[in-house]
């Protein structure tokens, strides 16, 4: 039963804007609140609801004000669901777009230097190895002898039947070498042939011919300091990297790791070159090769802003076989000087070894020569059977006494003056097998030049 009007509402209350209630006009009664819910996505029967609000009258002659009553409050909660209706939909729009803003946004616009490197690293990347090298090892407790990797670098393909090249230290001492091309395929290979005084080895892999693609090939002979250069490898394992920068320097000079032997004309760059970059390609802008990643100097092993690489020309290529080398501003130079360097590469593909041109002795440090005030290379051993010893050249010996009776100083090789050993290694990489030079020596206390007839050097792989 509804409670007497009078209880319910206050005669001085004011219940709506739409409906201005007197002190004398019956009152509704409400039995529970009028509730409005703006839930755009939940329509169903929502005017309904709202309609059907236990808005209760008691029996009065004043059914029409309440029918009046009722019919604003519905067109209210009409309208306030419309509006509400509509801002929902604004909103959702609105994050809608904001979203997809997130997601497809304006294409990445690069510049023309930009894409020239992209392109350079995509079009070389396919001629990038990564390389494993593998050393038997036994088992303390079981005595098995196992395989266990003991170093990785880069190298490159050479050519379509699988020839690889790289430096000499990545695959020093494995009893086994796996290398894996840039599709991730990996293929046992077989060592053909190395130059410890270069650093230089190449292998051979049974791969595919349509899975090779050999690097192009450049000149270094007419490089500047300050041009750009790119190095691909795979810096501690790390998969086909690419790092930049320029020629910091040129005809440096570096020790070969196996022998001790300089290697002069060493690129020196300040790209990166880190652990695992050894025997990657150094690339100019035309993406040509243009040396051999090798060495860092660098306290901590990693790089400290110097890397050296063999340049292309001390590795010796033949000339004729690259397109590139035809740009080379004096052919007849150029042609002269790979024919007497040789092709290292080209000689361990075909002989499985480099002939190099040795005088046959052995000498002193050039610290020990200082010491004496003179110039030159100080001759320590001259074995009876090698080039020097035939051609007459004298040992440091002592005499019966036990004093010191120094060797001959070679000054000068074909007229090239010698300082150090460096010089004496430079002009023999110039000569060839069975070349006679004339060696000039500081015997005692007068000069004499001597030919000595240049031999292979003797058990060489």
């Amino acid at each position: 039963m509804a409670a007497p009007h009078s209880s319910l509402i206050s005669p001085h209350y004011s219940y709506s804007p739409t409906l201005s209630l007197s002190k004398t006009s019956p009152k509704p009664s409400l039995s529970k609140p009028l509730l409005l819910f703006t839930n755009p996505f939940n329509n169903n029967n929502r005017i309904t609801s709202l309609l059907s609000a236990s808005l209760r009258t008691p029996s009065s002659p004043h059914n029409d004000l309440l029918a009046e009553h009722r019919t604003c409050a519905a067109l209210d909660s009409l309208l306030v669901l419309c509006a509400s209706a509509a801002l929902s939909f604004t909103l959702f729009v609105a994050d809608a777009n904001s979203a997809s803003a997130l997601v497809v946004g304006t294409p990445r616009k690069l510049q023309s230097d930009e894409l020239a490197t992209v392109r350079l690293f995509q079009d070389n990347t396919p001629s990038v190895v990564y390389i494993t090298n593998l050393a038997a090892r036994q088992d303390v407790f079981t005595l098995d002898v196992l395989e266990v990797p003991q170093g990785s670098g880069s190298g490159f393909v050479w050519d379509k039947e699988g020839h690889i090249v790289t430096n000499y230290h990545v695959i020093r001492g494995a009893s086994d070498v796996k290398v894996t091309l840039a599709d991730q395929t990996t293929y046992d290979a077989k060592i053909v042939g190395y130059d410890q005084d270069k650093d230089v080895a190449v292998l051979h892999v049974d791969a595919p011919r349509n899975k090779l693609r050999p690097i192009p090939v450049g000149v270094s002979a007419d490089l500047l300091v300050g041009q750009k250069v790119y190095a691909i490898g795979n810096p501690f394992g790390l998969d086909h990297t690419l790092t930049t920068g320029v020629i910091s320097g040129l005809r440096r000079e570096i020790s070969s790791a196996a022998t001790g032997r300089p290697i002069q004309d060493v690129i020196q760059t300040d790209a990166a070159i880190n652990p695992g970059n050894s025997g990657g390609p150094l690339l100019d802008s035309s993406g040509n090769l243009i040396g051999i990643n090798t060495a860092i100097y660098s306290p901590s092993g990693a790089s400290s802003g110097v890397g050296f690489s063999i340049p292309v020309d001390t590795v010796g290529y033949y000339f004729g076989r690259f397109p590139s080398i035809r740009f080379y501003r004096c052919r007849s130079v150029l042609r002269h000087h790979l024919e007497l360097v040789g092709g290292i590469v080209d000689q361990l593909v075909k002989f499985g070894k480099v002939t190099r041109p040795i005088l046959g002795i052995k000498f002193a440090p050039d610290q020990s020569v200082e010491q004496l005030g003179v110039s030159g290379v100080l001759v320590l051993d001259a074995p009876p059977n090698g080039p020097a010893g035939k051609a007459g050249l004298l040992p440091t010996k002592r005499d019966a006494y036990g004093r010191l009776i120094l060797g001959d100083i070679i000054t000068s090789v074909n007229g090239k003056k010698v300082t150090n050993g460096s010089d004496l290694y430079r002009i023999l990489d110039q000569c060839k097998v069975g070349e006679k030079v004339i060696v000039e020596v500081l015997r005692g206390d007068h000069i004499e030049k001597i030919p000595v007839l240049l031999e292979p050097k003797p058990n060489e792989s």
